[in-house]
C-alpha cells in the first residue's frame, strides 16, 4: 500500500502528488490531477485508482477533496493530444493541474519515469501511485474527473459505450467505430482511428 515515505524524503514544505488518466483510450482527453494532502488528515484507504472499484473510489474522491489541502485538475483536449502526442499531452494536462493549485509546494511526485518541463522541482516515482499517497490521491481524482466527462460524452455518442468502457478499445467500442466512423472526440493519431480514416 502507498505511504508517505517519498513525501517525507523532500520536506520541509508542501508536496504535490501528480497522476493522469486516459493515456491509451481511443477517444476523449487526457486528464491530470494534482493533490497536496495534509499527513495528520489523510483518507484511509489511498491507493492507485486501478485497484480501487469504480463505488470505493467515488467515496475517496469525496473525501480528498474535502480532506486535502488543495486539489487541482487539468486536461488536455483531442486536439491537443493530436496535434502534441499523446505523450507532450499529458505533459501540458500535468502541468494545468499544477497551476490549479490553490497552495504552491516545494516539490512535486510524478508518477511515471518522466517529468514535465515547468517550474517546481519535482521528482519521478514509476508506479508512483501504489507508492505514494500524494499520487495515489491524484490518480483517484483524475480517473474519476476523466470518468465522468465520458459518461457526459455517452450521451451524446451512444453507439461507442463510452459510459462503460470510457473511450478505451473495447471490442464493442472498436465493433462501433467500424460501423460508425469516428465522432469528433476520436484520437485521430491513434492507429485503429487512423486507420480507419485511410478506408
Amino acid at each position: 500500500m502507498p505511504d508517505f515515505t517519498h513525501e517525507l524524503r523532500h520536506h520541509p514544505g508542501l508536496v504535490a502528488g501528480v497522476d493522469e488518466a486516459g493515456r491509451g483510450p481511443l477517444a476523449g482527453p487526457v486528464v491530470a490531477a494534482a493533490v497536496i494532502l495534509r499527513a495528520e488528515d489523510c483518507p484511509d484507504g489511498l491507493n492507485d485508482s486501478k485497484q480501487l472499484t469504480a463505488a470505493r473510489r467515488a467515496v475517496l474522491e469525496g473525501e480528498i477533496k474535502a480532506r486535502a489541502l488543495c486539489w487541482g485538475v487539468g486536461v488536455a483536449s483531442v486536439e491537443e493530444i493530436d496535434s502534441l502526442n499523446i505523450l507532450w499531452a499529458t505533459m501540458l494536462a500535468m502541468k494545468r493541474a499544477m497551476e490549479a493549485l490553490s497552495e504552491d509546494c516545494a516539490h512535486v511526485l510524478v508518477d511515471g519515469n518522466r517529468c514535465p518541463d515547468w517550474r517546481w522541482p519535482a521528482t519521478a516515482v514509476v508506479e508512483g501511485d501504489a507508492k505514494c499517497l500524494s499520487i495515489a490521491a491524484a490518480s483517484i481524482i483524475a480517473k474519476e474527473a476523466r470518468d465522468r466527462m465520458m459518461v457526459e460524452a455517452a450521451a451524446l455518442h451512444p453507439h461507442y459505450g463510452w459510459e462503460s468502457n470510457k473511450g478505451y478499445g473495447s471490442a464493442y467500442h472498436l465493433a462501433a467505430l467500424r460501423e460508425h466512423g469516428p465522432t469528433p472526440l476520436h484520437r485521430r493519431s491513434f492507429a485503429p482511428v487512423a486507420q480507419l480514416l485511410l478506408l
